[in-house]
């Protein structure tokens, strides 16, 4: 069991450097409520000192509302060494916590400060008065942290050397440009707390190996006290360590102790997602559409087997249900799953039959869906019951914002008063049946009228021909 661990979320700051993404005052302090209040993570990064004044006010906003709330240690922006110019700017907008960007490695500090390491430590230390002489409190971050240590290790001790006796409540060690892997990350950390256990120190991952979680789990089983995340992965270039798969992975693997509240992170993830714009990949661990879902058959009969295909992420745990894929692989056990969360049972030769449909459809590259399945049984049943009088030869729809959906349709009767006769029929919604599914009228002469329930999604042929209703 590894100690509390501290999760500083960064999707406010950090996650606002992926590409086209950029956040409103009241997006930010939105989700800086979400961030906090139902998440529950312990500190958030909202935004870098000096940006604009939207950005000011963003900050302005969320400090007086975490004041209000007693939150104002928990909110931190990103401040730099800049003679008092961020601490100016972050102090008017209320933010009473700085973290201060400093160089952590030689060849940032001589090739883009060209200060040598004593004039960029004696910065610092100046900087760090102005701030607690100004009532801040002050983490410092070391950029590009692991190319400092891989290079010039000696450079990262003698900042943090010249550090050590100063009032700094974290030091943040950044791998800038995602160039760790797990087993080089742990070495490093590891010498970090064996050299200086008196100061606590936070790991701040990028994603461009695809190694940011590992590489967040390797900093924490090294004894770091903290860890930064950003919803969904958001962050420079290929991202920051995603919080789902991070503090699933120290929940589970590392037995950690976070204080996050696992059942609100999709929820959370869903809305992020719906103020960048940046849609979640369907395979995206924890949070992906995709994830809780069984495709093969043989998984869905294995659960049914005393769930001998769950693992510890169990979709309750996150605020979400499994779900039981219908298509070509899904055999009929996936079927029986659906069935079973709809209500509905079936005998073994109509299980069969539905199957077969399922499949029919799946080779066509039609998307099926358990939305789709009573319609499937309508049809497939109810064509060994009765001979269909209506049959679709081919139909045309419209859609339009702020105008009824229309659907025009060219159908065969086969009644025994007219015989077989093709109709070309214009039809208007007269009722709704559910948000998608409209009730349709089609006169055809005075004296036949069909009514039809249709659904107007990609899968619309295939309900139309299901659900026929009743002549009048």
């Amino acid at each position: 069991m590894y100690p509390r661990v501290e999760i500083m979320d960064t999707t406010l700051r950090d996650g606002e450097q992926t590409s086209g993404v950029s956040f409103n005052a009241r997006e930010k302090l939105s989700i800086a409520r979400l961030l906090l209040e139902e998440l529950c993570v312990s500190r958030i990064e909202i935004a870098s000192a000096r940006v604009s004044q939207g950005e000011q006010e963003a900050v302005r906003r969320i400090a007086e509302w975490a004041a209000a709330k007693g939150y104002t240690d928990r909110i931190e922006a990103l401040g730099f060494i800049d003679g008092g110019v961020s601490l100016d700017w972050l102090g008017q907008a209320g933010c009473r916590v700085v973290n201060l960007l400093a160089k952590g490695s030689l060849k940032h500090c001589r090739e883009q400060l060209r200060r040598t390491p004593q004039e960029h430590l004696c910065d610092i230390r100046a900087t760090i008065g102005g701030a607690v002489a100004r009532g801040m409190k002050v983490n410092v971050y070391l950029e590009d942290w692991s190319n400092g240590m891989l290079h010039s290790p000696g450079y990262v001790y003698t900042i943090l050397d010249g550090l050590a006796d100063a009032p700094v409540q974290r030091f943040m060690c950044p791998d800038t440009l995602g160039i760790l892997d797990p087993y080089v990350t742990e070495r490093f950390c590891r010498d970090m707390v064996t050299r200086y256990p008196q100061l606590r120190f936070d790991f701040h991952a990028h994603n461009d190996y695809d190694l940011a979680v590992a590489n967040t789990a390797a900093a924490v089983k090294a004894g770091f006290h903290g860890v930064h995340v950003t919803i969904n992965g958001l962050g420079e270039r290929a991202g920051n360590a995603p919080l789902s798969s991070t503090v699933a992975v120290l929940h589970d693997r590392l037995h950690c102790l976070t204080g996050i509240d696992e059942t609100k992170i999709n929820h959370v993830s869903r809305m992020v997602e719906t103020y960048t714009g940046i849609r979640i990949p369907g395979n995206r661990p924890i949070v992906g559409e995709n994830v809780f879902t069984q495709c093969a058959g043989i998984h869905a009969d294995g659960d049914n087997k005393n769930n001998l295909y769950f693992n510890e992420l169990l979709p309750e745990r996150f605020g979400r249900v499994r779900e039981y894929a219908l298509g070509k692989t899904s055999g009929k056990a996936n079927i029986l799953k659906n069935l079973e969360a709809l209500g509905i049972e079936l005998d073994e030769a109509s299980m069969r039959k539905v199957t077969e449909r399922v499949v029919e459809l799946s080779d066509k590259k039609e998307l099926v869906t358990a939305e789709d399945l009573p319609y499937i049984i309508a049809d497939v049943l109810r064509y060994d019951q009765v001979e269909n009088p209506v049959r679709i030869l081919n139909y045309s729809l419209s859609l339009a914002q702020g105008l009824h959906p229309a659907a025009t349709l060219k159908i065969e009767i086969n009644g025994c008063e007219y015989g077989v006769r093709t109709y070309t029929v214009c039809a208007v919604r007269v009722g709704q049946v559910t948000c998608n599914e409209n009730l349709m009228r089609f006169h055809f002469t005075k004296q036949v009228t069909y009514d039809f329930h249709i659904c107007f999604t990609d899968r619309v042929f295939l309900n139309l021909t299901c659900f026929i209703e009743r002549q009048v």
